[in-house]
């Protein structure tokens, strides 16, 4: 799992009040109660039998995270410039999420709620101010947006132009069709933008940054939903080598083997999963609705058809997944339910629109810590601002100069330069309609820097945004020591696979085992047919199959008995076909060729068994340090307090 998502999972967080009772130190750490329930409750949506031995487990799994993020931040790790590097780019990512005000936030809420019941088929239009050679044309793309114009207001297909003539780099193979989206998916303007198009219209041109939009409302529907699946991660850095991301591959195609032949998902994903927080629930995320995740992910488990449902592994940038439906859940529609009403508020604070209301920032700043007008003359530094803007002295300067105080926020002092650097870049009307006044110039540059003491200090204000950037840089911390600890060193130490596998052979036997091939039908007739057609040339199954490909997955492999559906207790004989099978977790219909068998328990060549090898010296790898952590950091827990949040 690359490490955007890897934090998003690795829930460690800070305290979120003073008040929180410690639940257990760590050396001379201490973690509280609050910090280890937030993250207990965002790993564990579902309420389990036994809480308490729950929570007990989990507390493990806590505690260990805690020491080997700790014992990253000894090694310094917190200041090696990729780990800095990416806390800064995602603190410049989501910054402007958390700039607004209560007021803004019920008032967006209501409209995410609402726009939250459908979702929209959208295509996109874009026309880029660069041209071929990357240099701004702004001339060029205005003829560009012309031509589009009229060939749509002929009544050209939308589709048919965007193909032709959107710059988007996607355009000639979606022909601009972004598919459905719903609030929250694309960027708030853009949103704004949808959401005001009628069924059928599309938009008018809208000016960004970067060139012109148009967006076409192609239908609508009735929102989908949520849709909760359990994942399996087989993952690998991004700068691995082909021979890497192979071994990777191979993993996940013999686990979806496992999961197919009948072998439990939960306890694959705990037992080999990369993603060790989601892996220690047996591979639970959270719930997902349309446009959360990468395409590539999102597009699978959309697709799966039917709860229970297993995907075959597949590749995103975080490596190989196999994820499995648990359950569809339908949209929310009463808008007085409390828990739908706070995951919206969640989801605008992590959003674009958030910055819509910065008049809270201003009355928050002018608050804590204050801003203080310091002691210049107004006409001195209107004259001194003259002077530097129209090269003309119009009048005393009474000394100042660009080093000269204007007002203080907090400790920080606000100095004439800065002020002249603003003025100089914001000084006209947006209209062009001449010059601002300098007093409305200077309360303009005063909410500036309100709100860029604001932006710096924002840990200070918002516990939301603290505990979010503590996470990432956490989970950042996480995998690097993960990685340097555990990870390279199974990947890398062939020896060491060699020798535990040599060392421990018996453990690595088959059972009683045969070469067969395995059916997976979608349905009861085509089981029934691709049955039949097999008992009468059961050696010609790639034949029959091939014309049945769409309804019919076929798997040869070498599979333990017990692994074999339809066989039961019945020891397999060449040339077989064991009993068609329902599964009833899906409803699909399975059954298997027999090939050749091997009544006996037999030893797994090194490259048979070295999936499993790998992950015993894992396991005994992460065991050995976790030990060495918890001497090097003596962990007491508060019985007391463990037994009060876990009633």
């Amino acid at each position: 799992m690359n490490r955007r998502w890897l934090a998003a999972f690795v829930a460690i967080g800070v305290s979120l009040t003073a008040s929180s009772q410690t639940l257990f130190t760590y050396g001379k750490y201490s973690a509280d109660s609050k910090e280890f329930l937030r993250a207990y409750n965002k790993n564990n949506s579902q309420s389990p039998a036994n809480k308490t031995q729950a929570m007990k487990d989990y507390l493990e799994l806590y505690i260990n995270s805690r020491l080997k993020i700790q014992e990253a931040y000894e090694r310094g790790y917190d200041t090696l410039p990729n780990i800095k590097g990416e806390v800064e780019t995602l603190r410049s990512q989501i910054i402007e999420n958390y700039m607004s005000d209560p007021e803004a936030i019920n008032r967006l809420t209501a409209e995410a709620f609402q726009r939250s019941l459908k979702d929209i088929h959208v295509a996109h239009i874009f026309i880029s101010f660069k041209n071929s050679s990357n240099v701004e044309d702004t001339a060029a793309a205005s003829k560009k947006l012309s031509e589009v114009l009229a060939r749509l207001k002929k009544g050209e297909d939308f589709l048919r132009v965007a193909a032709q003539l959107s710059d988007e780099p996607s355009a000639k193979a979606n022909k601009g069709d972004i598919g459905y989206i719903t609030v929250f998916t694309l960027p708030y303007t853009f949103e704004n933008i949808v959401y005001a198009t009628s069924p059928g219209s599309y938009s008018k041109p809208f000016t960004s940054r970067i060139g012109y939009h148009i967006f076409k409302n192609l239908g609508e529907r009735k929102a989908a939903g949520k849709i909760k699946v359990q994942q399996i991660l087989i993952a690998f850095p991004p700068e691995s080598d082909e021979a890497t991301k192979k071994r990777a591959g191979q993993l996940a195609d013999s686990l979806y083997r496992r999961i197919i032949a009948g072998d439990n998902f939960s306890k694959l994903a705990t037992a080999f999963s990369n993603d060790y927080i989601s892996a220690a629930t047996g591979g639970n995320i959270p719930d997902v609705s349309v446009g959360e995740y990468e395409p590539a992910f999102e597009k699978m488990i959309w697709s799966l058809p039917k709860n229970g449902a297993v995907s075959k592994p597949f590749l995103t940038t975080h490596g190989y997944h196999i994820v499995k439906r648990v359950s569809a859940r339908p949209v929310v529609t009463n808008a007085s339910d409390k828990a739908n009403t706070e995951d919206l508020k969640q989801k605008i604070m992590a959003d674009d629109r958030w910055k819509t209301a910065r008049d809270f920032i201003y009355a928050r700043v002018q608050k804590q810590p204050g801003v203080k007008r310091l002691d210049y003359n107004n006409a001195a530094l209107w004259a001194l601002t003259d002077s530097i803007f129209e090269g003309r002295r119009t009048g005393n300067t009474m000394g100042m100069n660009q080093q000269s105080p204007l007002f203080k926020i907090g400790d920080s002092t606000i100095r004439v330069w800065q002020w002249i650097t603003y003025g100089q870049m914001n000084r006209y009307r947006q209209d062009r309609s001449g010059l601002k006044t300098y007093p409305d110039l200077m309360d303009e540059f005063t909410k500036s820097m309100m709100y860029e003491y604001y932006r710096s200090h924002l840990e200070d204000y918002s516990d939301e945004f603290r505990v979010q950037m503590n996470e990432f840089r956490d989970g950042n911390l996480f995998f690097e020591i993960m990685q340097q600890e555990i990870w390279n060193k199974t990947q890398n130490d062939s020896a060491a696979l060699s020798i535990l596998y040599d060392k421990n052979r018996e453990k690595y036997n088959w059972k009683a085992s045969a070469d067969a091939v395995i059916f997976f039908c979608s349905d009861a007739t085509t089981a029934k047919s691709l049955y039949e057609q097999l008992k009468k040339a059961p050696a010609d199954w790639k034949k029959v199959v091939e014309p049945m490909n769409e309804k019919v997955v076929a798997d040869s492999a070498r599979y333990e008995w017990e692994q074999i559906p339809g066989l039961g207790k019945a020891a397999p004989k060449v040339g077989m076909l064991t009993a068609n099978t329902t599964n009833t977790s899906d409803n699909t219909f399975s059954f298997a060729y027999i090939v050749k068998v091997y009544p006996n328990p037999s030893p797994r060549s090194f490259n048979d068994a070295k999936g499993l090898v790998m992950n015993d010296y894992q396991a005994a790898l992460e065991e050995k340090w976790v030990q060495e952590l918890r001497k090097k950091y003596p962990v007491t827990i508060d019985q007391k307090v463990l037994a009060d949040i876990s009633k």
